[in-house]
């Protein structure tokens, strides 16, 4: 097979289109956790402190 008989295949197949989108929530999911996780690791901690000051 020839390369440009190889990239009409590839642009005909679905298959590459949906590995793309897959691609693309996973990386707005990742754009997502990393927004929040701060936010709610910085809570988990202040309650934590709060339980240990209270434990003192």
């Amino acid at each position: 097979m020839s390369v440009t008989q190889l990239l009409a295949r590839f642009v005909r197949e679905e298959e590459g289109a949906s590995a793309i989108e897959y691609a693309l929530i996973a990386a707005m999911v990742a754009v997502a956790l990393v927004a929040f996780v701060t936010p709610i690791r910085e809570a988990v901690t202040a309650i934590f402190e709060q339980i240990q000051g209270a434990l003192e």
